[in-house]
């Protein structure tokens, strides 16, 4: 709610991942806030949409708003509860985290789910709530930094007997590239898991400065890498520092539509 969402939309990029959601023990959904003056949300419970008019506005404003670039909106979780909701009830439409997922995609005209799982790696229950969401109507979406094994896993669970790339259900990968995935490299990604990928960068920051990025240096990494190995296109990861630092988001994203026009 405090992002500068007219700069963000109409600045280039065409996809947008909102960090973070989580599901709780009783498959509710919650919004977690890492910015200071916000604070966290419960946005659906028991099957219904609970977050409020102006949070569902400002998020369906991402797509719709006046000038804007972006075709499309994720939002991005991490793994809790994930295993235990699919043992117990199961991933059935009848099921509160379906029926709460469902409600949420309506609210804010979501169209994928993103798994930035960096703890449990079960394959088994990953695959199987991929495939609930994907009943639901989302695509689904991945953003490993390390344990190429089991993201292969499951990539290959989850787009079993789906041979054409528009029929995918996991459809991108967001492969991060700082941090604990500084030393990853995209082509080396590509040919474990059998998909093209999506290398992200952070961008200037003052919580990890060391792993920071201006637009220049991103533009020759990503250069460099969509040379060697024809990405399928290249990201960021902007924890609000983008506007915390002064910086511009219309720079950074000609980075992109520069290097994957």
């Amino acid at each position: 709610m405090k992002s500068n969402t007219t700069a963000l939309t109409t600045s280039g990029f065409n996809t947008l991942i909102i960090f973070g959601l989580g599901i709780l023990d009783n498959g509710d959904i919650k919004y977690y806030s890492n910015t200071p003056g916000s604070q966290d949300v419960l946005v659906a419970s028991n099957g219904s949409y609970v977050g409020g008019d102006a949070l569902a506005a400002k998020v369906r404003s991402l797509k719709s708003g006046a000038g804007s670039t972006v075709q499309r909106v994720e939002i991005s979780m991490n793994a809790q509860h994930v295993r235990e909701l699919m043992a117990r009830p199961g991933p059935g439409a009848d099921t509160p985290l379906y029926r709460n997922f469902a409600a949420l995609r309506a609210a804010w005209a979501l169209d994928a789910v993103n798994n930035d799982d960096e703890s449990i790696y079960d394959a088994a229950s990953t695959a199987a709530f991929a495939a609930m969401l994907g009943a639901a109507g989302y695509r689904y979406t991945i953003a490993p930094y390390t344990n190429t094994g089991f993201w292969a896993a499951v990539v290959a669970r989850v787009n079993a007997g789906r041979a054409a790339a528009s029929d995918l259900l996991l459809d991108r990968v967001y492969l991060q590239c700082y941090d604990g995935g500084a030393g990853n490299d995209p082509g080396g990604w590509q040919g474990a898991l059998g998909m093209k990928v999506v290398p992200l960068l952070w961008v200037v920051n003052d919580s990890k400065p060391s792993q920071g990025t201006t637009a220049a240096q991103a533009r020759a990494r990503f250069a460099a890498w969509n040379q060697r190995d024809a990405l399928a296109g290249g990201g960021f990861w902007n924890d609000y520092d983008i506007e915390k630092m002064g910086l511009s988001y219309k720079e950074y994203a000609s980075v992109l539509t520069s290097v994957f026009p």
